[in-house]
């Protein structure tokens, strides 16, 4: 067993000993996993540098993970699964993703189990550190590991950065957003580089070197800091820096995989014995990761890393969500892990499960080919909102792109598109301003709430992973009934909408050439060379410009607005041509229709009115309700949130038909 200690440092009953339906109170842990790994393992021989690492006495490389634990007191009442969350940048994410909590600003703040569905199921809940750059910040769930060494020494290599701002400033870390940096290895390099564009596949304009600086100002007169980049005169809002430098110092950070992998093992198959709190109660594990953590369990996937040192399967399921067709530096010499972009992120293909061919680069390849190979392929599902379609990689990921006809698909895989959705669930009354990162829209954030779908996605995979269910059908924009159509085609539809800005540019990802090595898990090539563009698929719209593919909640199907996966940035944080989410999360928009006939003729929108669609609110409420249990009887969300649907549905109808 590689977790060679599982150390609680508290136990306490959650909430006060709040109490959760038949399942009772819950216990909340909290603590350190510490492992040890065989790194010559071939379960880890992927990792990429493991070799390189330190070894103990008995020739295993150690490494640690924080972990916070929620669990019934009664663990007689539990569900028998453990469900991971792939905490994103060290923050806990299912409780607000499926309890419809409140998402926390401050990961101190005391645990909230909001309408306590995971609680009221009777899962275990862990959250794991996997992520190696997090910092040592209260609250937050990180990763220890060593670093690559050779002969004694640390490991000197190029890296690139991408930056982009929404506030004035004059300075960037030598990191991803806050997490721990990337030194340089001489602050005087001449052959490093900062570039500027526009456009995240335009072309970049060279910074002159005497403009800039790898230390910063404050710093340079009393201790040199060689871990930032300084721009005399600031960096303008909205514009996309790239620099390429050299770093000194290479975490070995694909062991997040064996942390995850050998978390799932622990509980699943260790006794009270070997240091499990819970031995013999939890039979099953599935994982949930968003957005950067879809994306690394996307990684995982095509890695290969789902069976542990003893040849045992650790996750049984896994929810990808909006992680796109991307993947990321999870397991790349110099990676950090929280790089976000297409258009600088190594290794996009393959993008579906079963095997694709690019005519372009001549490759092959399906990303549970090793999975496969190994005779062991866990149940997955990977969903995605239209924001990851309208940044042109998620319908990659059921696309042959030899000749963009839908991809045959895996008997272990579901494909879920939540249709007219943001990247992140949106809210209403609706937002105009990102409080997390200061991103305002040319218009008001998307507001359709899709948490019913993931409720519903869990449940089946739980039922699917016990053998008891099959998960409803994939549901996505399909090539063959003409539902996807190219992103080009289908953006000029909402120029007549009143306000609307459409952006300069439509996004298609890039083949990328990082040098001979990425195979190996090295870029060499920085910046890499831009090859040819992907295609761009999203699904095609209906008269009211929402989306007529995917899994349809009412806000959408029966709809009093349009609502869309991408927003363009408002002129108050500059670049207001460019798509939001090029760096950071990704946007859509929320606008109503004309809510009577009289108000879209004054105003030439296109769209039909409320008026025309519903000749009063009883026929309206009738069609939500409707159309909220065809979702039902599908088992795309569940009954229990068949009246918060149309509650809000109704609050939005009152809202635009009071408004005019």
């Amino acid at each position: 067993m590689s977790v060679s200690r599982f150390e609680v440092t508290s136990k306490v009953l959650l909430e006060s000993g709040k109490e959760y339906g038949d399942i009772g109170t819950y216990d909340h842990l909290q603590g350190k996993a510490y492992f040890e790994v065989d790194p010559f393992s071939e379960s880890n021989e992927r990792i990429v540098d493991i070799q390189l690492a330190p070894r103990n006495a008995d020739g295993k490389v150690e490494f640690s993970a924080d972990f916070v634990l929620l669990t019934p007191s009664d663990p007689d009442k539990g569900n028998g699964t453990m469900f991971l969350d792939v905490v994103n940048r060290g923050n806990k994410t299912v409780l607000y993703g499926f309890n419809s909590a409140n998402r926390p600003t401050d990961p101190t703040a005391p645990i909230e189990s909001g309408n306590g569905f995971l609680m009221r199921e009777g899962y275990t809940v862990m959250f794991c550190g996997w992520q190696a750059d997090v910092p040592e910040m209260p609250g937050l769930i990180g990763l220890s590991v060593p670093e690559a060494y050779v002969d004694g020494e640390q490991l000197s290599g190029r890296v690139m950065n991408q930056y982009q701002t929404n506030v004035a400033t004059s300075v960037f870390p030598l990191a991803d957003r806050y997490h721990l940096k990337n030194p340089a290895a001489d602050e005087t390099e001449l052959e490093a580089e900062l570039m500027v564009q526009d456009q995240p596949n335009g072309i970049p304009e060279l910074i002159e070197r005497n403009k800039w600086d790898l230390v910063r100002v404050e710093d340079s007169e009393i201790e040199p800091d060689v871990s930032h980049v300084h721009l005399q005169g600031g960096y303008e809002l909205g514009r996309i820096y790239k620099l390429v430098y050299t770093a000194k110092g290479s975490r070995i950070v694909g062991l997040g995989f064996a942390a995850v992998r050998d978390i799932c093992s622990f509980m699943k198959y260790a006794s009270e014995e070997e240091g499990n709190p819970l031995g013999g109660y939890v039979d099953h594990a599935i994982s949930y990761g968003v957005s950067q953590t879809g994306r690394f369990l996307r990684q995982y996937i095509y890695t290969g890393m789902n069976v542990d040192e003893s040849a045992r399967q650790s996750m049984d399921g896994i929810i990808a969500h909006v992680g796109g067709g991307m993947r990321g530096e999870f397991n790349l010499r110099f990676g950090q892990p929280s790089k976000d972009v297409c258009y600088i992120i190594p290794e996009l293909f393959p993008f579906t499960d079963t095997e694709q061919k690019d005519t372009v680069s001549g490759r092959e390849g399906g990303l549970l080919d090793r999975m496969t190979g190994q005779g062991n392929v866990p149940k997955i599902m990977f969903t995605n909102s239209s924001a990851e379609y309208w940044r042109g990689d998620a319908a990659l990921i059921h696309t042959n792109i030899e000749d963009n006809s839908d991809a045959p698909e895996h008997p272990n895989v579901r494909r879920y598109h939540f249709s007219g959705t943001q990247h992140g669930s949106g809210k209403y009354p609706l937002e105009t301003v990102r409080e997390a990162d200061s991103v305002r829209g040319n218009l008001p954030f998307n507001g359709v709430n899709y948490t019913p779908i993931l409720r519903g996605c869990l449940t089946n995979m739980n039922n699917w992973v016990k053998g008891e269910n099959d998960p409803p059908a994939s549901s996505h924009p399909r090539h063959e009934d003409g539902s996807a159509i190219e992103t080009k085609d289908v953006i000029g539809k909402f120029s007549k909408i009143p306000g609307i800005r459409l952006p300069d540019r439509v996004l298609n990802p890039m083949r990328l050439d990082y040098g001979d090595e990425q195979h190996l898990g090295r870029t060499v090539k920085l910046p890499p060379e831009q090859g040819e563009t992907y295609p761009a698929f999203v699904s095609d719209v209906d008269e009211t410009l929402n989306e007529i593919a995917g899994i349809r909640l009412p806000d959408v199907s029966v709809p009093v607005a349009t609502s869309t996966g991408w927003n363009t940035r408002h002129s108050l944080i500059g670049n207001e041509g460019l798509l939001i989410g090029i760096t950071g999360g990704l946007a859509g928009w929320t606008v109503a229709l004309p809510s009577t006939e009289k108000e879209k003729e004054r105003d030439h929108d296109p769209r039909p009115s409320l008026e025309n669609l519903y000749p009063t609110k009883q026929d309206y409420m009738f069609k939500v309700k409707e159309a909220a249990q065809k979702l039902i009887e599908k088992r795309y969300i569940l009954d229990e949130d068949l009246q918060g649907v149309m509650d809000i549905c109704e609050q939005k109808y009152d809202d635009i038909t009071s408004a005019e």
